[in-house]
């Protein structure tokens, strides 16, 4: 058995976000099981998605956590030239699939070393970390890290998140949430359009309002030069409403993702910008009574990460993944659950983020190797 072949059976499984994950949990409980590990499953309400953590090594505090998601995006729409869900070798060293970069060649460089973790004396325990829907919001973490410290008498240290990053330690991310907006006025004819509350005119107003709280945020020297951009990003993607030109809408929803620099708050964009929505009420409900405004989460807030350079997980990694060049990255991962947590936090894995989430996705055998090394020389760091 190689992480070649244990990636090819981790690509076969077609989990995406959203869908129930129990068979890849399977062939992992069976895995383990195998080697005579002991495990913890953490499902969801109805039993249809699971997370699952164990530990290998002794029960003392200082422990690392490797952590990965089970969950890969969609292909609908994409135009492969491989069969998405079987991974494909080709001459050139690649390895195409489904999830093949993001995240399952960090799960196969895990369980091809547990043999490893099982037959060497460690000093300090190493943790699974598996979740589900990672890509729908990061939504099975928190309960598998509260699972995680308040099932061991032990507490870990440090949680490694083996996104992509071509093996170069991450010490920061931006978070992430996602709204939708609806806007909520009165139809009629559009010669009455200032008789009646137009929902696309409010909307409308909304929009310019989250755009103008992007720029003076940035104008304010809110600026962290690691990111790129370097501002926290404010930005509408889809908005629908209105059933003819000359009828004025009654609805319109909008759709909206804020991505944070570390020092702004999700919660302090939202606050402001719910207080200018019933700043709009106020002014309008003399015309409309029943003009409102609803703010939903559609993807539930994921925190920033900032991992300080002093802190002992930089120089452990930095020797483990054999790159010293610490960087930040824009999109959302779990590593800021980890963080909030309490646990020294870095992203660090195989394969590079540019392939994920794209048709064609792949992951070069020579990152395959080095994901499995970095493991195997943690092993060795820890005995």
């Amino acid at each position: 058995m190689t992480a070649q072949s244990i990636l090819k059976d981790l690509v076969g499984f077609p989990v995406l976000g959203g869908q129930s994950n129990l068979e890849i949990i399977k062939y992992i409980t069976d895995f383990l099981s195998h080697n005579n590990v002991d495990y913890n499953l953490v499902p969801n309400k109805k039993g249809t998605k699971a997370s699952i953590h164990c530990r290998i090594g002794p029960a003392v505090d200082g422990g690392f956590i490797l952590s990965g998601h089970t969950d890969v995006v969609p292909v609908d729409g994409q135009a492969w030239d491989t069969e998405p869900f079987l991974l494909t070798e080709k001459p050139d060293g690649k390895l195409y699939g489904r999830g093949s970069c993001d995240m399952k060649a960090y799960l196969a460089c895990c369980l091809i070393n547990l043999k490893k973790m099982t037959e060497t004396k460690l000093k300090k325990p190493i943790y699974f970390a598996f979740s589900y829907d990672e890509e729908i919001g990061c939504v099975g973490a928190p309960d598998l890290i509260a699972n995680i410290l308040s099932h061991y008498k032990e507490q870990p240290k440090y949680a490694f998140i083996g996104e992509p990053t071509l093996m170069q330690p991450i010490v920061g991310q931006k978070g992430i949430c996602v709204f939708k907006t609806t806007v909520y006025g009165s139809e009629g004819h559009s010669s009455r359009i200032k008789q009646e509350v137009s929902s696309i005119h409010e909307a409308a107003k909304l929009i310019v309002w989250l755009d103008q709280k992007m720029d003076s945020l940035i104008d304010d020297g809110h600026i962290d030069k690691r990111f790129t951009p370097p501002h926290s990003s404010i930005h509408i993607g889809k908005i629908n409403g209105g059933v003819a030109p000359n009828v004025i809408a009654n609805t319109c929803t909008f759709y909206w993702d804020v991505r944070i620099i570390p020092q702004d708050s999700i919660d302090e964009i939202k606050k402001e910008f719910l207080e200018y929505c019933q700043s709009r009420i106020e002014t309008l409900k003399h015309i409309n009574p029943n003009f409102k405004i609803v703010l939903t989460e559609d993807h539930p807030a994921v925190p920033a990460l900032d991992t300080p350079d002093h802190l002992s997980i930089v120089p452990i990694i930095q020797k483990l993944s054999g790159r010293d060049d610490i960087g930040t990255v824009a999109y959302a991962a779990e590593a800021g659950q980890f963080s909030n947590a309490g646990l020294e936090t870095i992203i660090c894995g195989p394969g590079s983020i540019e392939q994920a989430h794209r048709a064609n996705e792949f992951i070069t055998k020579e990152q395959l190797k080095k994901g499995v090394k970095m493991i195997s020389d943690l092993i060795d760091y820890i005995s």
